[in-house]
């Protein structure tokens, strides 16, 4: 089997200034009517697994009135993530993007941090930074975790880090670095890591930067850049790539512009991906659990709408999206598995800008999406506890957790 270690070298270009998030309140918009999508199925030369049986789900949005996003923590740098290694200790982790990773214990945020990488961590671009954590499934034997973020030069680094004696410090001199990317331009770097159903290591990689992938990244096999990677870090040093990857490589789906957040069900195993738009469409993409090797259309397709145009054939169309009208970049969420039964099956995601939130769910494979939250959020990333409640992080410095009123 073929492995891309990182991605092509590429050489730079005149091209458009990198994409930042325009500063200032979020843009003012009202509640959507409710969207429906029905996604184009995946190319029929690709085996696509059944999802497994749907559990018990939601049959309506919940009402929005009767639930609040409850602060838990406040004063971060710029967090960007927020993950529970699932030890049994209830702690939550949270990503500073200058290179932190800070622990919320009983409540309370300790003043020093589980892990400070300030001094290898290249932050200089809006996107740029510490931007990815996961902790390996048996945190509690092993004490490994992983990250992604971009090194000085602004390249992709995924590495694995270990923690030390005192549960509460990470060791920075345990770093084994697994793969190395470059990155041609200093924006879409995806950054996205976390575990699957299987045990292997999801990464999210965006297209390189620029605007429109002059490089055409994301629909090409040979390189990392705009794709969902796979790869099993317990198989080799320092890792192996999975016998069923679709295309004896790292890769396992393609034809992303900048995934910013994927995760997966915690009862189907289904992938959903929030992917940042071009000019005018953020999406919301599906991957059914087992399936393999689809293509979500950047950059033919933005959206569900022509880019720089072709066939839909063979294509996976977004189950949801929004024009820049209500916003301007996704942040991808998880479905609720949480104590709520109204929310229950119900996927959560919102927009940087705008700090809308939406909610989407699926009924007898129709997908509906409904605006549910107008708030003031900067919201940069979303999380998930091991009991299936909902968080999210606001880049002005607090985490927020999804509660009863």
């Amino acid at each position: 089997m073929k492995r891309l270690i990182g991605a092509l070298l590429l050489p730079l270009v005149a091209c458009t200034a990198p994409e930042a998030a325009p500063a200032g309140p979020p843009a003012t918009a009202g509640p959507a009517a409710t969207e429906t999508f029905t996604p184009v199925p995946p190319t029929p030369s690709l085996t696509v697994a059944p999802p497994p049986t749907t559990p018990p789900n939601a049959g309506a949005f919940p009402n929005p009135d009767l639930f609040q996003w409850v602060q838990v923590a406040a004063g971060l740098n710029r967090p960007l993530d927020v993950q529970e290694p699932r030890d049994g200790s209830a702690r939550l982790f949270i990503l500073e993007q200058s290179g932190r990773i800070r622990i919320l214990q009983d409540g309370v945020l300790l003043e020093t941090p589980f892990l400070d990488i300030d001094d290898r961590v290249q932050d200089a671009g809006n996107e740029q930074g510490l931007l990815g954590l996961a902790f390996h499934p048996r945190y509690a034997e092993n004490g490994y975790f992983y990250l992604n973020y971009t090194r000085e030069g602004g390249d992709t680094v995924i590495a694995r880090y270990q923690v030390s004696a005192d549960p509460s410090l990470a060791d920075p001199e345990s770093e084994q670095k697994l793969i190395d990317v470059n990155q041609p331009f200093p924006n879409h770097n995806g950054g996205v890591l976390t575990f699957g159903p299987d045990g292997y290591l999801y990464l999210g990689l965006g297209d390189g930067g620029a605007g429109g992938d002059p490089f055409g990244n994301a629909q090409s096999l040979e390189t990392l850049l705009g794709k969902v990677l796979r790869i099993d870090v317990d198989g080799d040093e320092p890792y192996a790539i999975p016998a069923d990857n679709p295309f004896g490589s790292e890769i396992l789906h393609y034809g992303l512009r900048n995934p910013w957040r994927l995760s997966f069900d915690l009862l189907t195993g289904d992938l959903y991906i929030g992917d940042v738009g071009q000019n005018d469409w953020e999406e919301i993409d599906f991957a059914p659990a087992g399936s393999a090797g689809l293509n979500f259309g950047w950059d033919l397709f933005e959206g569900s709408h022509t880019y720089e145009g072709g066939s839909p054939s063979g294509l996976v169309m977004p189950v949801a999206e929004y024009s820049h009208s209500q916003g301007c970049s996704v942040s991808g969420g998880y479905v609720y598995r949480g104590s709520m039964p109204e929310w229950q099956g119900i996927y959560l995601y919102g927009d940087y800008c705008s700090g809308l939130i939406w909610a989407l769910m699926s009924s007898n494979n129709t997908w509906q999406s409904q605006v549910l939250f107008e708030t003031d959020f900067r919201i940069s990333s979303f999380g998930e506890n091991a009991a299936g409640e909902i968080y999210l992080t606001d880049l002005q410095g607090g985490v927020y957790r999804l509660d009863r009123r």
